[in-house]
């Protein structure tokens, strides 16, 4: 993979929607999000013309894409949110702008499109944070968040991947004026399940949304098992709550094409059981999440009994939440149960 640079206080940093345009939709909050962008890092973000765009065209937001990634000025992109037509962006994103100055992509969801066109083309990027839901929300930048958007962006170092005790599945409503100063509804996690063998782990990461991976999967657009040997496999689900039964689906369909068999371990994320209309009771919500917990660990050990796993990381779609390594390096130790991620 191409090596990027590390960025010191005073640099640029490009603010894209690449997917939906959150910040449209929620300025205040987005405005928020900037202000602590700058007081976290000291970098100086800069804005496009399809940023604040909703409904921009795929080649228009594809155009603002090419542009950060071609000027020698901006030194990392960061995504405003995810979206679900990124996969209409990518043929127009121009691969020798992105490998003549590789700089850190930074994104989640939709935003696997991108990270998956990057990783083909030998540039890391880094899978999680967004302004709308991780920088802007809340009375500050949960410290996870933080840690890691320092060390990607500025400090690099290797981290150990933690367990911050609580969650929520979304927060206030971009309309309600508590968004800017109050978390969701945040509940107690449940320790990680690990299966497999008791063995270290370390390999390349890849992965992302399993329902954008479906549709790379329709596209043709995903890597061959054979270049993912050894990989740490990044795997999670949305906020439109896909039932275990899918999970189950679109594993056995990673299985089949090798995928699975290939990697030396898997990272599943804590998916998110709830939203705004539907709140299931605690038990309802663990028993969901045990669902898929269940049929990953099931699938992954039919087709890699091998391979390391660990599920209910905090990664994806839930607060608080690590940003990790896309192409970069992850250990995962099934015996000593601890997770570390290279931002170097």
């Amino acid at each position: 993979m191409l090596s990027t640079t590390k960025l010191t206080p005073g640099d640029r940093v490009a603010i894209l929607s690449p997917a939906f345009a959150a910040p449209a939709v929620a300025p205040e909050l987005h405005e928020q999000a900037l202000r602590r962008l700058t007081e976290l890092t000291g970098l100086v973000p800069v804005e496009y013309p399809t940023t604040r765009e909703l409904d921009a065209t795929p080649d228009a937001r594809a155009a603002d894409v090419n542009e950060a990634f071609a000027d020698p000025g901006i030194r990392a992109i960061l995504a405003t949110i995810g979206g679900d037509d990124q996969l209409l962006v990518v043929p127009h994103l121009d691969a020798d702008i992105a490998r003549a100055d590789p700089k850190p992509f930074v994104g989640y969801s939709d935003n696997t499109n991108i990270l998956n066109w990057l990783w083909g083309h030998g540039v890391r990027g880094y899978y999680g944070g967004s302004t709308a839901v991780h920088l802007g929300p809340g009375p500050a930048v949960d410290d996870i968040h933080a840690r890691a958007l320092r060390a990607l962006l500025l400090d690099g170092g290797t981290l150990q991947i933690t367990e911050p005790g609580e969650s929520e599945d979304v927060g206030r409503r971009w309309a309600d004026a508590r968004a800017l100063r109050e978390y969701g509804d945040r509940v107690p996690t449940e320790p990680w399940a690990w299966a497999g063998p008791a063995k270290r782990v370390e390999g390349r990461t890849w992965g992302g949304c399993l329902e954008s991976i479906d549709s790379l999967a329709f596209l043709g657009r995903l890597p061959r098992a054979q270049e993912l040997e050894g990989a740490i496999l990044l795997l999670e689900t949305s906020e439109e709550r896909p039932p275990a039964g899918w999970v189950a689906r679109w594993l056995r369909g990673l299985g089949e094409l090798g995928i699975l068999a290939a990697a030396a371990g898997v990272i599943v994320a804590r998916p998110p059981v709830s939203d705004f209309e539907f709140r299931p009771s605690a038990d309802d919500a663990r028993a969901l999440r045990n669902a898929q917990r269940d049929v990953v660990i099931d699938v992954v050990g039919r087709y890699n009994p091998d391979a390391v796993v660990c599920v209910g990381v905090p990664f994806g779609h839930t607060r608080p939440q690590w940003i990790l390594p896309y192409g970069g390096i992850m250990v995962l130790d099934g015996a000593s149960r601890t997770i570390t991620a290279d931002y170097d």
